[in-house]
């Protein structure tokens, strides 16, 4: 009679097997993953490409403020943006744990400004205390206004601006700060603000005479005030520190929805051999993290 029957296995020969299916079975789980790991790699890299590097970006704090600080410079240090306007000295800790900066400081608010002089002695220890911090930290500029006309006239306004900025310009020279005034719109949004066209702040820069003080050029407010933003970007380049974006009309997001062509106004910026920071500062309608990232695509040229 033929017997069939396959021989019992010895314990010694089950726990061998055992012991063989385990080490196909890790063997097979690595294999599987390392592919998912590359397949997440693969994803990651195709939802934040690498930028090209001509640009250097950055945002603006105040329009995304109801995004925890923490959670937008880890979105900002994942796009690439190097660093954030007018975030507030006690913040800059969270920004540094990113790899980030704050690309502006504040200083004194909009309004009184240094077209007055009895705003000199509040206005002027503001800006030396903002340059100090900027310079301790190795940031790059701090913001300044000239406040509201309220009657003034152009050329007063001038002449105390520049006495003022004379007082201070030379701290800022020392710690290799730049101050820069920004050209806000008086049409629709600071009714009356002084520093409301190129030409106003291109001569206040000239007779103050230092490299460390420069404009702020927002795109937004001078499509507004003037328009023809390329031409006189190029024409005033040695007279701006800082860029500033927003769409036309309504300071949102900078797509197709607005009237300003953004790559085209970037790369008239770079052109000219331009070095410093460009920042988004219009205020998102949509999910504010992907109108964030959407704007960094568009500005990168």
């Amino acid at each position: 009679m033929c017997n069939n029957r396959k021989p019992m296995e010895s314990g010694n020969e089950r726990g061998m097997n055992r012991r063989a299916l385990l080490q196909s079975s890790a063997a097979g789980m690595a294999v599987a993953l390392t592919g998912l790991t590359g397949m997440m790699v693969q994803a990651a890299d195709e939802k934040a490409p690498a930028l090209k590097g001509n640009v250097n970006h950055a945002i603006c704090r105040w329009c995304y403020d109801k995004v925890p600080l923490p959670e937008l410079a880890k979105a900002c240090a994942r796009i690439g943006i190097k660093g954030m306007d007018l975030v507030d000295v006690k913040d800059w800790p969270i920004l540094k744990e990113n790899g980030l900066i704050c690309t502006m400081s504040n200083s004194h608010g909009i309004s009184p400004g240094l077209n007055r002089k009895e705003n000199h002695e509040k206005c002027l220890k503001a800006i030396r205390e903002s340059i100090e911090a900027t310079a301790a930290a190795g940031y790059p500029n701090v913001i300044c206004f000239p406040g509201n006309r309220e009657g003034m006239d152009d050329e007063t306004g001038l002449k105390n601006c520049t006495e003022a900025l004379k007082q201070v310009v030379g701290l800022a020279e020392q710690k290799k700060v730049m101050l820069c005034m920004e050209l806000l719109n008086s049409k629709r949004n600071h009714k009356d603000y002084m520093c409301d066209h190129t030409a106003w702040g291109v001569e206040l820069c000239k007779r103050v005479g230092s490299p460390n003080f420069k404009l702020l050029y927002d795109i937004y407010h001078m499509q507004i005030m003037e328009g023809d933003v390329i031409d006189t970007i190029k024409e005033n380049i040695q007279y701006i520190g800082h860029f500033h974006t927003g769409g036309v009309p309504g300071r949102n997001e900078i797509d197709d929805s607005q009237e300003l062509y953004y790559p085209a106004i970037v790369k008239a910026i770079l052109q000219t051999g331009y070095k410093g920071y460009v920042a988004q500062e219009f205020v998102p309608k949509r999910d504010p993290l992907k109108s964030m990232e959407e704007a960094i695509r568009i500005c990168d040229v």
